[in-house]
């Protein structure tokens, strides 16, 4: 099969010299919709160089590492891109990302699960800088038609939402071609961008990057709940629960514990579809 588990997990870990600077950041926020109301002091934290400070969830694309699709190159996977959805993301900070810097990312397939009629890979990379660990980012890859071997099932988490109130909810628009100006911090799935390649993965028309969606998200509870402090966040995980289109609209419904924020995001224009589900935000 295009899939083999062993081979892939017992590869040695890739390593690669990865850099970036204020204006990766700066393209990075506007991908996310960042820059509205252009003068605003508060999103000037996201756009203007000499005010800037990093959304934690730029690990994804910082350098571009192994990245998503760079990790289906891996030793034992040999799989068609039009059968793969990014099912999942997680970011552990170990300390807050700097505004540019050199870093080594050590990238591996650290596990492959067997869920029937698909497989799951989990590719962990590690970014390490001359003052120790930076973070930890694992992306769970969902590749249809490639289970049923018999290999282990994997975790199936799923959170219980709170049984209250919301404490904020959001809106936040996508913009038309905010998945053509996100696709420049490193992702080049052309899913997000050609609609005959759409209309193959099964698709109307391109959708929007779950890192997207996953970054807008967390951009929104920082403003909305952490006081604009991205020095906050300790980690921030999710399950793509569903796709979503530019031009949509995505609801983002938040409950705030003592150091940890879960929060549901939907589709307003589908009838709040599902987009990320199991999400939450652990700060300090």
């Amino acid at each position: 099969m295009p899939i083999d588990p062993a081979k892939a997990v017992a590869a040695e870990p890739r390593s690669a010299e990865i850099s970036w600077d204020h204006k990766d950041v700066q393209l990075y926020h506007l991908g996310l919709g960042a820059g509205t109301p252009a003068t605003d002091p508060d999103e000037l934290r996201y756009t203007l160089e000499s005010r800037l400070h990093v959304l934690p969830s730029f690990a994804t694309v910082a350098g571009a590492g192994m990245g998503v699709v760079g990790g289906l190159s891996a030793p034992g996977i040999d799989i068609d891109l039009a059968a793969v959805l990014h099912g999942g993301q997680s970011i552990t900070l170990h300390r807050p990302v700097p505004t540019g810097g050199r870093a080594v990312s050590t990238s591996r397939v650290a596990a492959v699960y067997d869920k029937g009629k698909a497989a799951v890979l989990v590719l962990r990379s590690e970014a390490s800088d001359a003052d120790g660990p930076l973070w930890t980012s694992d992306a769970q890859i969902f590749v249809r038609g490639e289970g049923g071997w018999g290999g282990d099932r994997g975790p199936s988490e799923r959170l219980a939402l709170p049984d209250r109130q919301p404490d904020a909810t959001v809106e936040r628009p996508i913009r038309e071609e905010q998945a053509l100006l996100y696709r420049l911090s490193g992702d080049w799935n052309p899913l997000h961008a050609d609609p005959e390649f759409a209309k193959l993965a099964g698709f109307d028309r391109p959708i929007l990057h779950g890192l997207c969606s996953y970054g807008m998200t967390l951009k929104a509870v920082v403003d909305t709940l952490l006081d604009g402090d991205v020095t906050r966040v300790r980690s921030y995980r999710t399950r793509f629960a569903g796709i979503v289109f530019p031009g949509e609209t995505l609801r983002l419904r938040m409950w705030a514990d003592e150091g940890r924020v879960q929060v549901v995001v939907t589709a307003v224009e589908r009838d709040d579809a599902p987009v990320l589900a199991d999400t939450v935000v652990e700060h300090s």
